[in-house]
């Protein structure tokens, strides 16, 4: 696949250290081989506590070095705590662990990324003609406020700058502009206020030209969808698959400071070099 091939090779171009705080699950083994042989990153089993990493969770929220301590010796906090140190450049967890404890892990040592406060999620959407997409969020934020949809907005943009080469943004909803309300909608008007993306529009004229202009928002050509909610959201990437034939890559996990990447607990090796690879790619 062209986008995978892409994704490859903007990792070898930039090789970093991965650390998986799960290296001795089998799945995640064979997939840091294939890693290190192919050249894709520098995968990193989990090392022993060190004084920066207890000093990365001590500066990062004012903890006592106890508790720190007592942090450092759950895998996943390790990890995250190595990549805060700079010990590794990102980690990549999840195929034997909850995304929630994932993100715990990240946000308590790594944190926010630079004016964003809000951890999300996203998938590449990779459609039978050639499109690529991003989808957010479709399996984190339940019921977002409008920030934390300007959050998500603001780390889409990111995402798909450093993984598509270009980024147009549509806030979806059931209304374009002024031609509906509710309290979605304006949440919706809201995020895109604060973000300064389109929105409220349809999905229709967000991916439209022609209905776009009738409509009288936005240019019709987003590759970045941010959708209301997480029904919205997963229904759309699900039916997406299902109904055009697109593959989806994911969940990605954005927001954090540092490259962070969530596995499903069902992941095979390819799923898991993939999402490795793309996870070098944004950093």
């Amino acid at each position: 696949m062209e986008f995978l091939k892409k994704i490859y090779g903007m990792a070898r171009e930039k090789p970093k250290r991965v650390v998986f705080p799960e290296a001795d699950e089998p799945r995640i083994a064979e997939a840091m081989a294939r890693l290190g042989a192919e050249g894709i990153c520098e995968p990193l089993a989990l090392g022993d506590v060190t004084e920066a990493q207890v000093q990365a969770l001590v500066m990062a929220r004012g903890m006592k070095e106890v508790m720190a301590r007592r942090l450092l010796k759950k895998p996943l906090y390790r990890a995250a705590a190595m990549v805060a140190a700079g010990e590794a450049d990102a980690m990549v967890a999840g195929a034997d662990s909850p995304t929630r404890r994932v993100i715990e892990a990240a946000a308590m040592a790594i944190g926010p990324a630079e004016g964003v406060n809000t951890a999300s999620s996203f998938f590449v959407m990779l459609f039978p003609d050639g499109r690529e997409m991003i989808f957010a969020d479709c399996a984190l934020n339940l019921e977002p406020s409008a920030e934390e949809l300007a959050d998500i907005a603001r780390a889409s943009h990111a995402s798909a700058k450093a993984l598509l080469g270009h980024s147009e943004v549509a806030m979806l909803s059931f209304s374009t502009g002024t031609s509906g309300a509710g309290e979605s909608v304006e949440r919706v008007r809201t995020a895109s206020e604060l973000a300064g993306f389109v929105g409220p529009v349809q999905g229709d004229a967000a991916l439209n030209p022609k209905v776009a202009t009738k409509k009288g928002m936005g240019a019709g050509n987003a590759n970045v969808l941010i959708f209301p909610s997480l029904d919205a959201g997963n229904i759309a990437y699900k039916l997406a698959q299902e109904l055009a034939g697109a593959q989806a890559l994911g969940p990605i996990l954005q927001g954090f400071a540092k490259p962070v990447g969530d596995l499903s607990r069902g992941a095979t090796v390819e799923d898991i070099v993939a999402v490795s690879a793309i996870v070098v790619a944004l950093g």
